[in-house]
């Protein structure tokens, strides 16, 4: 049984073979089930038999009655005993034909999801801050579920309407070639009729889905920001932004529908000419002797059936151009080449903790603007090396490079003498604990967040990352212990508290390098002491970095590093600084001169 990450990767190759061409990534995620679809289709014409004979079975009774005698009484009861036979074994294909179409397009549909959760972690960091997360998960959800339902559509209805087509056009010629013409005029008229909206349709399915993903992110968002809207008393401004939005999105469907809707309408009108001329047509055939009256009533079914399928398939068109639609939405995911290349790069097998930054510049995808200007500068293992700075002065850029999330645009970043862009991040990236300012923390218990990611992990490694994290007492508060459920993003519990976790984290990994991102910025001085103390025990013998903007936390630092857009000012110890009276000590002053 291929397994579903075969069936993702796949998916991506398809997409960055066949582009924008919507049609052949579609068929391509279904390749190597194809033998599936024909079993199914055998058992789908099968139960379909009594619909697709019905109309000359019909006329095969009529001509049998006017015919009369025992050879119209044989004809009677042959046709009725087929029509029997033909439901007899209706609902065991009906059966087996939606056990087999199901099971592959549901696969197919937990493969394609399992493909774009795939790539949004290979995806860069950069990325994903630049795009709105509610803009992914509308693909995830709303854009597979549509290309679901367009398989559904292609494999199901198209075969049904093609199905139809064939047999009834098939029995048509068998019995007078002159109906079947007239029957043949029905397909250039469908043509046009699909040539004249098809573009217009397009158009404005693509603006409906781009609005619908700018609701879902923006909704999103409203979500997050309940507590702040709330502490403001903004929920009235708030639901009136966001009731904009719905009443923008609703009328962009509201002008896909009546585009449909016209589209629908104008066609059956059409067809509905052609289904009245069809019965003069055949009636007059009739009266001159070229046909049986029987058969009139054929060709009038025969003609409503031909008329239903193109019917059908003008009005799966819609359907259609929306599942291309979100093919190629899905696509714009699967395709990006914004990601992070691991494959075939030196795996690191440990991390000692030097680092040296070599004439590195880094500007941000987009903007011509450089963060980093020519950046000099080494540590050694071991080493607490204190970042400071004002806002936009390169902080947090420099520990993205450190982390791995961005690599320089020009310059070089050597770990341990190695290139940053010659290492697998993945490998690199089990040695160092990140404790950021925000603790990100899921639905689950405590035990879940403190060992998320690993294996194994003994009772005694837990507690002791309990109590170096100085969350015993804390445990000791909660009803079920480190087993007690914490809400989404750990709501339940105070600042300090997740704070906590979040060391805990960092602490039973053992890394070799901490990255502390404004650990301490948010918290009281109570929680800021015990965090503080917890954080010294983690450091001790690491190489850490650490990002903060009360500069009393630094003091204990090996190193401070006076950033300023994006070059170093100043360097040194806390008191070498201090004694220098340059930046630093400016901006310690004014702290002390605010508490």
């Amino acid at each position: 049984m291929e397994k579903y990450e075969d069936i993702e990767r796949r998916f991506v190759r398809s997409y960055q073979k066949y582009g924008d061409r919507s049609v052949m990534v579609l068929f391509s995620f279904y390749r190597g089930q194809y033998h599936k679809f024909f079993i199914s289709t055998f058992f789908f014409v099968i139960k379909h038999a009594p619909s697709l004979l019905s109309a000359l079975l019909i006329a095969n009774v009529i001509n049998g009655v006017m015919e009369g005698g025992e050879a119209g009484k044989h004809a009677i009861f042959l046709n009725v005993a087929i029509w029997l036979g033909l439901l007899v074994v209706h609902l065991p294909a009906n059966w087996l034909h939606n056990m087999y179409v199901s099971r592959v397009i549901r696969k197919t549909e937990a493969g394609l999801r399992g493909a774009l959760v795939r790539k949004l972690q290979e995806l860069s960091i950069p990325y994903h801050t630049e795009t709105q997360s509610g803009r992914l998960q509308s693909k995830i959800i709303r854009d597979v579920e549509a290309v679901e339902t367009l398989s559904a559509q292609l494999f199901v209805s198209m075969m049904n309407i093609f199905m139809n087509l064939v047999i009834t056009l098939s029995l048509t010629a068998a019995k007078n070639r002159i109906v079947l013409l007239f029957f043949l005029l029905v397909a250039p008229v469908s043509s046009i009729t699909i040539i004249a909206f098809r573009k217009r349709i397009h158009r404005e399915n693509r603006a409906f889905r781009r609005e619908m993903e700018e609701t879902s992110a923006k909704v999103m968002e409203m979500v997050e920001l309940v507590p702040v809207t709330r502490a403001h008393a903004l929920e009235k401004k708030e639901v009136e932004k966001i009731r904009e939005q719905l009443r923008e999105t609703a009328e962009k469907g509201y002008r896909l529908d009546m585009i449909q809707a016209h589209f629908g309408a104008v066609s059956w009108c059409i067809f509905q000419v052609f289904q009245a001329l069809c019965l003069g047509f055949s009636g007059v055939m009739a009266l001159n002797g070229l046909v049986k009256v029987g058969d009139v009533a054929f060709y009038q079914s025969s003609f409503t059936t031909v008329v239903n399928q193109f019917t059908s398939l003008i009005n799966l068109l819609p359907i259609l151009t929306k599942g291309m639609e979100s093919v190629t939405s899905i696509g714009e995911v699967l395709a990006s080449e914004d990601v992070e290349r691991n494959e075939g790069k030196t795996e690191m097998k440990e991390l000692k903790g030097n680092y040296a930054f070599h004439n590195v510049k880094f500007s941000y995808h987009g903007s011509e603007e450089q963060v980093l200007h020519g950046f000099e500068w080494k540590v050694k293992a071991g080493e607490t090396i204190a970042l400071v700075g004002e806002s936009g002065s390169g902080k947090t850029t420099v520990l993205n490079l450190i982390i791995g999330f961005i690599t320089p645009t020009d310059g070089r970043l050597l770990i341990d003498g190695l290139d940053i862009n010659d290492i697998n991040l993945r490998s690199y990236r089990r040695f160092i604990s990140v404790v950021p300012q925000t603790p990100v923390l899921f639905s689950g218990t405590v035990r879940e967040n403190i060992i998320y990611g690993l294996e194994d992990v003994t009772e005694e490694a837990l507690n002791h990352a309990v109590e170096a994290a100085n969350l015993k007492s804390v445990i000791a508060k909660l009803p079920q212990g480190l087993d007690t459920m914490i809400g989404e993003h750990g709501g339940n519990l105070s600042g300090g508290q997740r704070q906590r976790i979040s060391i805990a984290r960092a602490i039973i990994r053992d890394p070799k390098v901490i990255i502390l991102d404004e650990a301490t910025s948010a918290l009281d001085t109570i929680s800021e002491k015990e965090i503080q103390d917890a954080l010294d025990r983690l450091i001790k013998g690491r190489t850490t970095f650490i990002v903060a903007h009360r500069l009393s936390t630094v003091r204990g630092a090996d190193r401070i590093v006076v950033l300023d857009k994006g070059k170093i000012r100043e360097e040194g110890s806390y008191q070498e600084l201090m004694e220098l009276k340059g930046e630093f000590y400016e901006m310690e002053r004014l702290q002390m001169a605010l508490r």
